[in-house]
């Protein structure tokens, strides 16, 4: 009996997650459609439209052989983080709540150095502009109509400039513990621009890679709340400046988050290498969130453009995978893979 209901069950069971699947996606994306829907409703009412009080939050821009580009973030009412209190596990998730109860305002006008954009729906806005110093270092920022200046700082790439350097974030340069979401949401929350913790071996190796010349540029899961934050926990510990490639978190018509972990990254690692032709890169990653798989794909996409790939071990999940770690080394890029990046530093020295 067991052997007849197992061969009559078992393709029914096969079918029935075929179906689930299916249905899985259609439910994922009829509430994704949803809640994109309730949360625009409720913008409608939460999104303050007064004049008095908007203000630009800028990221970092970079060159590209077309101009600059620039990108920020048009806001209502700026929730900054109140670092002075007496420091706790209270005030800090007090302070870094601060960071996400921020107002966006969309469709507003925006020039940026004499070139016209608006805001979209989350209240981001990017432009290309054309910027005649090689050696510029920002660019005015001005909401039109509005009496409300800021300056957004640029990087463009050294002339001399050989290496590009993209670095991960989470449990690469700062520890985060990102594979592993309680403890992702536990450290993001209770942590302070002094707590955090930054791995010196990191820093050292963008350090070197960087050479007082090479552009460095930074991808991330992490949302664009947090790009004030993650500034002066990189400056407090001296690791080099550069632009920030973070995630937009809103719900789109599809989907819950707008981009996956992996093809926000990759998108990101695309741009930026091709906004810099002329050089060769260097990947810097960990072993806890797929870098290695993502950095391989990238491989496959800009073949010699990627010249090494650094991976440091993450908590329990320090080791890479034989297979991926093979099938990187067989690309012919330079690779590196441990617990730290101490031995990668002392054979550069």
């Amino acid at each position: 009996m067991d052997s007849i209901v197992g061969l009559s069950l078992k393709p029914r069971k096969l079918l029935l997650k075929s179906e689930d699947r299916e249905l899985s996606e259609a439910h994922r994306n009829r509430l994704a459609g949803i809640a994109h829907t309730v949360e625009s409703f409720i913008d409608r009412f939460r999104r303050d439209r007064s004049t008095d009080d908007l203000i630009i939050e800028p990221y970092v821009g970079y060159g590209t052989p077309e101009g600059v580009i620039v990108r920020g973030r048009v806001l209502s009412r700026k929730q900054a983080r109140d670092d002075s209190q007496k420091p706790g596990i209270f005030a800090n998730i007090r302070a870094m709540a601060s960071l996400f109860l921020t107002r966006e305002v969309s469709d507003v006008e925006v020039n940026v150095h004499g070139v016209e954009t608006h805001s979209d729906e989350e209240g981001y806005f990017t432009a290309c502009v054309p910027v005649a110093d090689p050696k510029a270092t920002q660019v005015t920022v001005r909401l039109i109509a509005h009496d409300f200046e800021s300056q957004a700082p640029i990087v463009i790439p050294n002339p001399e400039a050989e290496l590009g350097i993209i670095s991960d974030i989470d449990d690469t340069i700062m520890e985060t513990g990102a594979y592993n979401l309680a403890r992702n949401i536990w450290t993001t929350l209770t942590g302070s621009v002094d707590s955090r913790k930054v791995f010196p071996d990191t820093v050292a190796l963008i350090q070197k890679r960087q050479a007082g010349k090479n552009p460095v540029f930074f991808v991330s899961s992490s949302p664009w709340n947090l790009h004030a934050f993650l500034d002066a926990v990189f400056e407090r510990n001296n690791v080099p400046f550069g632009p920030k490639f973070l995630r937009d978190l809103g719900i789109s018509k599809t989907q819950f988050i707008k981009s996956s972990h992996g093809s926000h990254k990759g998108e990101a690692i695309d741009a930026i290498i091709l906004a810099n032709p002329s050089l060769k890169f260097v990947l810097i990653g960990d072993t806890g969130q797929h870098d290695g798989q993502v950095y391989l794909d990238a491989i496959r996409r800009h073949g010699p453009a990627i010249v090494e790939v650094c991976l440091r071990g993450a908590g329990p999940l320090d080791g890479l995978d034989a297979g991926l770690a093979g099938e990187i080394r067989k690309t012919g890029v330079v690779f590196y893979t441990g617990p730290s990046f101490d031995p990668l530093i002392t054979e550069m020295s």
